[in-house]
């Protein structure tokens, strides 16, 4: 236990130990740290989770699996995904590749802009650009089209690109921030349960690697009863260690998102994905 606290707190202070360092050395490093904790684990079942560890967990979940409940959002994100605007246009013509097989390339920097973007923010800008009224963030209809956009990716390995751009960096970094930050009258961060606290069990669960995470979102969770995206976890897990959540899609989010996919690089796309 006391060796693991100890290689947990080096990797913390090599990643936060200057304002910008580069973020292939970060990613190296957080690669470095799981491999050497969980070395029975394969770099690609890192994308499982939890499910990775736990073998009776996997068991269950690969039995579910078989018939997935986020099966009817994925048909209905298909459904709404094809269905043409008033306009005549479609989803497909707001993104690369017709939206097909596009997933390991999200959130990405807009140089136009000057901010991180996700698939879920474009999705929605979609519609209003095509006079449609946008979805309500986090859940229904956008997680089911997104699930839609995501299961069409699977396989295609995580591929987010940090620009030479000041910009890029500096979301990059701000993500990296709030990753490590403590927060909420718990004054939990993110690294305290997904690098410090990995494979570790609180109370029934145990606790995930950060390293893959975000491969299998949207996810249909048993808790929440529905599918639900990665903004909506994050909204979940500020409000766990009592928190103030932000909005989802807020530059908070997006920039920690930036981050967190960042460091699943080469991870393959398996969503959406069913968890507790």
């Amino acid at each position: 236990m006391k060796t693991l606290t100890l290689i947990a707190a080096g990797l913390l202070g090599s990643l936060i130990s200057t304002v910008q360092a580069a973020p292939q050395d970060d990613l190296d490093k957080f690669r470095a740290y799981f491999t050497k904790i969980l070395p029975s684990v394969d770099f690609q079942d890192f994308g499982n989770g939890s499910y990775a560890i736990d073998q009776v967990a996997r068991a269950n979940w690969e039995a579910i699996e078989e018939f997935p409940p986020y099966e009817i959002d994925l048909e209905e994100g298909q459904t709404l995904f094809e269905t043409p605007f008033a306009n005549g246009k479609s989803m497909a013509d707001c993104f690369a590749n017709g939206g097909i097989g596009i997933r390991q390339n999200y959130p990405y920097f807009d140089e136009k802009s000057g901010e991180v973007k996700t698939l879920e923010q474009e999705i929605n800008q979609c519609r209003e650009t095509n006079g449609e009224k946008p979805y309500k963030w986090k859940k229904g209809k956008l997680a089911a089209v997104s699930a839609y956009m995501v299961y069409t990716s699977r396989g295609n390995k995580i591929d987010i690109k940090i620009p030479d751009d000041p910009r890029a960096l500096a979301a990059y970094e701000e993500g990296k921030r709030f990753f490590y930050a403590k927060r909420g009258q718990l004054n939990f961060s993110c690294a305290d349960c997904h690098i410090y606290s990995t494979s570790k069990q609180l109370r029934s669960e145990i606790l995930s690697p950060a390293l893959g995470q975000v491969s299998h979102f949207p996810v249909y969770r048993s808790k929440w009863g529905e599918l639900g995206t990665l903004h909506r976890r994050y909204t979940g897990c500020n409000k766990q260690v009592r928190a103030q959540p932000f909005k989802p899609q807020s530059k908070e989010y997006r920039n920690l998102e930036y981050f967190h996919t960042f460091m699943s690089n080469g991870i393959e796309v398996n969503g959406p994905g069913a968890r507790k």
